[in-house]
């Protein structure tokens, strides 16, 4: 399967969500003044070796960002692009590169980043660039979240490296996962609840309790969450599939397995579960905008940003 020519794969089947989330999508005026800023951050911390990589990141990331909130200031913009600008490199070189070589070094890596997250901040002498970077952003974070959305975020951070760390384990051998792991471990290598949980940060609400445990709220960010996840596993195929070696670990992979058919028809059925989840988020978006005028209504409004930018990003070069 890993020897799938690109031309046939870009031709299988793809979500329709245009009844959906038909763009085009509100986008932030400081757009340019993002990738600017990450281009700058990454010559202060370099996470990546090769400037072309690094190029291609800075554009995705401020135009997804851009995306995501469209109404932010500056500064929320350039903490949640910087955020996800070391997820992303994060996960590129270390999970991605090095993980499925040497786990061991993987684990020992991400060892210092959980330090970091649980508030052990004095540097030690073996803090690399990722570190530094780490220590940085999180001390960006306290001074802009309150206290229980810096616990939130920082206990979503935790769940993306060790979602990193899962994947990374798993790249040799797709067949020990279950279809239903799969899709509850994506959100979190996606960072798809990372990217909600930040926005409420850079946009300043805050639910309260009853309102994130109320069925809709969950209802809209789980729709959203695998959304993002299987959207970007469909787009990401044909890259993945055109560098022989193992078989890439998605949704389409799963189906094949789970339901014995072809390639073409685990992407159709994803196609569908994809356009399912997308329907749902609009449903709940539409209620909840038309209810309520607080809190829930701005955070199925940052929600329905959030998918769009899913929807948006998988058309980018990084995915060609």
């Amino acid at each position: 399967m890993s020897h799938t020519r690109n031309s046939d794969v870009r031709a299988l089947p793809m979500p329709d969500l245009r009844g959906t989330f038909p763009g085009p999508f509100a986008t932030s005026l400081y757009a340019d003044a993002i990738e600017e800023q990450t281009a700058n951050w990454l010559r202060t911390f370099p996470l990546t070796g090769s400037p072309g990589a690094a190029k291609v990141l800075c554009n995705i990331t401020a135009q997804g960002v851009a995306r995501v909130l469209p109404t932010a200031d500056r500064d929320g913009l350039f903490l949640c692009a910087d955020l996800f600008l070391w997820l992303t490199a994060f996960d590129d070189v270390h999970g991605e590169t090095e993980g499925g070589r040497d786990p061991a070094r993987l684990v020992r890596r991400i060892s210092r980043c959980v330090r970091l997250l649980a508030g052990d901040d004095e540097p030690a002498s073996d803090d690399d660039a990722y570190t530094a970077a780490l220590r940085d952003l999180l001390h960006r974070l306290r001074e802009r979240a309150t206290p229980t959305q810096y616990l939130r975020l920082t206990a979503h951070l935790r769940d993306n490296l060790f979602g990193i760390l899962w994947e990374a384990h798993h790249l040799d051998r797709p067949d020990r996962i279950s279809l239903s792991d799969y899709c509850a471990m994506r959100p979190h290598t996606v960072f798809v609840r990372t990217v909600m949980a930040t926005a409420e940060v850079a946009l300043g609400y805050e639910l309260t309790e009853n309102q994130r445990a109320s069925t809709a709220v969950r209802e809209l960010e789980k729709a959203v969450a695998d959304l993002a996840g299987w959207i970007n596993d469909l787009a990401s195929y044909a890259k993945e599939a055109g560098r022989g070696g193992p078989t890439p670990v998605s949704l389409p992979v799963l189906l094949i397995r789970d339901r014995e058919c072809g390639l073409e028809e685990a992407f159709r059925l994803a196609s569908r579960m994809c356009e399912d989840q997308a329907s749902t988020a609009r449903l709940r978006i539409t209620r909840l905008t038309a209810d309520s005028k607080d809190a829930l209504a701005e955070h199925a409004h940052a929600v329905e940003a959030v998918a769009a930018s899913y929807v948006w990003h998988i058309g980018h070069a990084r995915y060609a």
